[in-house]
């Protein structure tokens, strides 16, 4: 982001609506797969944004990094992995990582952006039964607050 940019209008959602949307994410990813999250392994986590010097707004935005464990059996992780890899190619994704490899650890992992709304997904194995299930949000600015500028 260049310094005339940083005071761009940020996207806004609700956390339940950003916590939604990311949940919807991931459960695609599973169902992609062909995989079966296991709903005790939901995890969504908040945090302030920070600009790239360290800047610190207190007009409420916030990102979301927000993941789930799927059970997933070794031998159809790396076919699922690949489902997910073609999807979010075809969702328009640009991605920014892919590997199946059995010599490395995780074997099997793909990581991507979306160009416009900038979210960040990531799957990989885990274990010989599970594969993880990522999404990061940009910054989001909650409704109905004026964005601070710097």
């Amino acid at each position: 982001m260049s310094d005339e940019a940083k005071n761009d209008p940020l996207p806004r959602m609700t956390k339940a609506k950003a916590e939604a949307w990311a949940k919807h994410w991931v459960e695609s990813m599973a169902r992609t797969a062909e995989a079966e999250i296991v709903p005790s392994t939901y995890q969504a986590n908040f945090t302030n944004c920070l600009g790239k010097n360290g800047e610190s707004a207190d007009d409420g935005r916030f990102t979301l990094a927000y993941d789930a464990r799927a059970k997933l059996p070794k031998a159809q992780q790396a076919a699922g992995i690949l489902a997910i890899k073609k999807e979010l190619e075809k969702q328009g994704f640009r991605i920014v990582g892919y590997r199946s490899d059995p010599a490395l650890d995780p074997s099997d992992l793909v990581d991507a952006e979306h160009p416009k709304d900038r979210q960040f997904v990531t799957a990989g194995d885990v274990s010989d039964e599970l594969i993880t299930l990522g999404v990061n949000t940009p910054c989001l600015l909650p409704p109905g607050v004026e964005q601070q500028e710097f």
